[in-house]
């Protein structure tokens, strides 16, 4: 992506969206303040063609703003980073795109008669939700469904009557929103173990004991260098994850991705609470911010023993006789 690009996006973000600001939508008030920023600045519309009236970008060219959008703890990641897809995905369906924020759901008809969404990550946040069911895509509003918190406190079950699903706009095609989602917050997680991460190296540096930083004893600094790791490889698979020229990713690389990311997200909110102490787990203290992202995200669209399994049976299933052929063919790509 343009880095003039992804400056504006930290730029904003910067200014509009501060601890205090995520603190707040966190306990429920609106985020109209947030989102319209986001909106004005035309982020939604990344991979809208400038046809359309976007910038036209692909896939692989909103990494920078995913990665963000998980350092800044963003309180409505989910329908900035769904809603940017789904615009997209619908643009190019031939769908008209509606005003307003868009989430993903994975639906179902259940015997009370009434379509469910178990969990919708962000539901709360959301004006539309693009749901998935028995392989076909309706958008239907959120306004018009029952809601009930679920999880992390911004998503959310949703049900509609029959009816609604049955009078719902169709996107036409064939939509894998999982692999979307996974990629999604592949890229989201890798830019909150790196906000972790920053935040953690510079408390030890910071926090002193015994007349020197914390960050000066070498049981600490070992376990600041796995988080480095962590955090690093997590990126790197991320940006491997997105790595598409069009608007779909390929399911093995997003697999790879989720996997990655999703584990570093155990060992590094982990680590980063251990070497904090006490002051970490305090809702006062912008850690937890953060932490609890990473523990949401990580099952969010498959945790990595769900993608793990993906590879494995990719690896049975495939041409490639050994792992490391597998490994080699999703990696061959320069970043």
């Amino acid at each position: 992506m343009d880095d003039l690009f992804a400056d504006a996006v930290k730029a904003l973000l910067t200014d509009h969206c501060t601890p205090a600001v995520v603190r707040a939508i966190e306990a429920g008030q609106p985020r109209a303040a947030l989102w319209q920023a986001l909106e004005d600045a035309g982020f939604a519309d990344a991979l809208v063609p400038e046809s359309a009236g976007g910038a036209g970008l692909v896939l692989a060219d909103v990494y920078t703003v995913l990665e963000l959008c998980g350092s800044f703890a963003v309180p409505v990641p989910v329908p900035l980073g769904e809603t940017l897809l789904a615009r997209g995905l619908m643009v190019h369906a031939g769908v008209a795109v509606p005003v307003g924020s868009v989430v993903f759901g994975m639906g179902q008809v259940a015997p009370d008669g009434r379509l469910h969404c178990a969990q919708v990550r962000c539901g709360t946040q959301a004006d539309w939700v693009l749901v998935s069911c028995a392989g076909v895509c309706r958008l239907l509003s959120a306004a018009d469904a029952q809601v009930q918190v679920a999880g992390f406190c911004l998503d959310a079950q949703m049900s509609w009557p029959v009816s609604a699903w049955d009078a719902a706009q169709p996107v036409p095609g064939t939509h894998d929103l999982v692999t979307l989602q996974a990629a999604l917050y592949a890229a989201q997680l890798a830019g909150a173990l790196m906000a972790v991460f920053s935040r953690t190296l510079q408390y030890a540096n910071d926090r002193q004991q015994f007349g020197k930083p914390i960050g000066k004893f070498q049981a600490i600094q070992h376990q600041l260098s796995v988080m480095s790791e962590h955090a690093f490889a997590a990126r790197m698979a991320a940006q491997l994850g997105l790595r598409s020229e069009g608007q779909v990713p390929d399911r093995l690389r997003v697999a790879m991705a989720k996997a990655r990311t999703s584990e570093a997200a155990l060992e590094v909110a982990g680590l980063s609470h251990s070497i904090h102490g006490a002051i970490g787990f305090t809702r006062e203290f912008d850690l937890q911010l953060y932490t609890r992202r990473l523990h949401a995200w990580r099952q969010a669209a498959g945790s990595e023993s769900y993608w793990h399994d993906v590879l494995g049976q990719a690896l049975l299933d495939g041409p490639e006789p050994m792992s490391l052929d597998l490994v080699r063919t999703l990696t061959d790509t320069v970043l």
